[in-house]
């Protein structure tokens, strides 16, 4: 969000909110299981009956209670709007906490750019704003987008991958490295490419 302002004003924070809730909403009610079933367990384990328990997960959970309060307008009393504001304001750092752990266990030379993590960056670099850009354009005639909305979910698909990525990779006795090493990259990486994709937005 910070960025989004940055470059764009106040003016765009209900566009990025609407890229916010469809990439939290997709993250946790399919991204989530995705990550689960590339799970290093024995494929026994894997295919043991299905824990309803963790459907839906409690961030989508949350959000779809929150919905509901938003829609039929209830009233919700400052102390906890308050303490989930701040439970909600730390996810994110403790989320790169856990990922300085994570690089601290492995070591800085874990940081690497192999096949696996090449076609991660690809696809969030390159393949993600771009697939946004031909939406955008061929939904023209259809639903034209106004510019600082169109710009604003473009700049919102070449963002570096959730932090949270590691800790789900970990719940789900996934590849935790890779994922760190994912998210540690495209992070770096996203201060050159920002300019770029910033750069490209007066051709769109």
């Amino acid at each position: 969000m910070p960025l989004n302002i940055a470059l764009f004003g106040n003016d765009s924070l209900p566009y990025f909110l609407v890229y916010y809730v469809l990439n939290t909403v997709s993250t946790w009610a399919f991204g989530v299981f995705l990550i689960a079933h590339d799970s290093s367990e024995p494929q026994a384990a894997q295919h043991k009956a299905f824990d309803w328990k963790k459907l839906p997960p409690p961030p989508l959970a949350g959000f779809l209670v929150a919905l509901v309060f938003l829609l039929l307008e209830i009233p919700v009393p400052s102390f906890v709007h308050s303490a989930l504001s701040y439970l909600g304001g730390v996810v994110t750092p403790l989320s790169l906490i856990y990922i300085g752990i994570t690089l601290c266990d492995a070591g800085l030379r874990s940081i690497r750019f192999d096949r696996d993590t090449v076609a991660a960056l690809l696809g969030r670099f390159v393949l993600a704003p771009v697939v946004m850009i031909a939406l955008i354009i061929l939904g023209k005639d259809y639903a034209p987008l106004p510019a600082m909305e169109a710009h604003t979910l473009i700049i919102q698909s070449a963002v570096p991958a959730l932090a949270v990525l590691p800790i789900l990779a970990n719940e789900a006795k996934g590849d935790v490295e890779y994922a760190t090493n994912v998210v540690t990259t495209s992070t770096l990486l996203f201060m050159a490419v920002i300019p770029l994709v910033d750069w490209l937005l007066r051709f769109v």
